[in-house]
């Protein structure tokens, strides 16, 4: 299977400055780093941890975390990636500390980049879950996933402007999930948005309450989980591609993509089911079960 960056993506070139940490294996928990990551029945999860700085974002946080998504997107056994934040928040932006301390910087951008892109760009589904204060690169994070979960205890907003700089891993994307107009109006006046309204331009894709957040997300996760990952994945690539390519000039691609996924276990085995007369879903992993 193929997997392109469409053309509009800010992304790392060959003189990127390398900020690179041990890959985990894939049983560690990783909490000594600012970023933690397991990996548990197929789900990897990503939580950012920085808790007594409301996740703040630094060059070695965002070095680590574009580390973990390229561990996850090259892992296999990960069919889901769920990005979440430690504490009483997901993401509070950027560590202001830093940016006024000047150690904000190339390093960092191409870090963020790398992991915004990662997350967008791996064949697999990507899920933020933000709660609390999810603002500027915090909300970011969630742009780039594929789905975002809300408490509605969340706080959203932008805010790059008001400090001097862009929301480098918003301007590309914010327009195609909610409109070009309504992306103006959060990108240049940066006031913030409640969990409901967000739900109501397509922000977030849902909304629960903030203490029935573990819920929520168990339930997406089984959904999910009866979705093959195959063909999820050609869907995903084929959705973003669709932002710049004719239609009709996609065809051998579609038609591609189609004929792998009627060539891939889980059709045979969704096949199967029916022809057996099963009514119980289907629960899909990245591998065929072993007989």
């Amino acid at each position: 299977m193929t997997w392109t960056r469409p053309p509009w993506r800010w992304y790392v070139t060959q003189h990127s400055v390398a900020i690179v940490q041990p890959p985990p294996t894939r049983s560690q928990s990783m909490t000594a780093l600012p970023v933690s990551y397991r990996l548990t029945d197929g789900v990897a999860w990503i939580t950012l941890d920085r808790p007594a700085v409301l996740n703040a974002l630094d060059t070695p946080l965002v070095a680590a975390l574009a580390d973990r998504v390229d561990t996850a997107a090259a892992d296999p056994d990960v069919t889901l990636v769920v990005v979440r934040g430690a504490g009483a928040a997901f993401c509070s932006g950027m560590d202001r500390t830093a940016l006024a301390g000047g150690s904000i910087g190339e390093a960092f951008h191409r870090a963020w980049v790398r992991a915004l892109n990662g997350l967008e760009d791996m064949p697999k589904v990507t899920l933020g879950v933000l709660h609390g204060y999810s603002i500027g690169g915090g909300l970011q994070i969630g742009l780039a996933c594929d789905l975002r979960l809300a408490t509605d205890d969340a706080v959203l907003g932008l805010g790059a402007s008001r400090h001097g700089i862009i929301p480098d891993g918003a301007v590309l994307r914010l327009a195609r999930l909610i409109g070009l107009a309504r992306a103006k109006e959060l990108a240049l006046l940066n006031d913030h948005v409640t969990p409901a309204a967000a739900l109501a331009m397509g922000l977030v894709s849902w909304v629960c309450p903030a203490a029935e957040v573990d819920a929520a997300l168990a339930s997406i996760i089984e959904r999910l989980r009866q979705q093959a990952p195959t063909a999820n994945a050609h869907i995903k690539r084929l959705l973003h591609e669709s932002f710049h390519r004719d239609p009709r000039a996609a065809v051998e691609d579609v038609m591609a993509a189609e004929l792998e996924c009627l060539a891939s276990w889980e059709t045979a085995e969704a096949n199967r089911a029916w022809l057996e007369g099963r009514t119980e879903p289907i629960t899909f992993s990245r591998r065929p079960p072993t007989k």
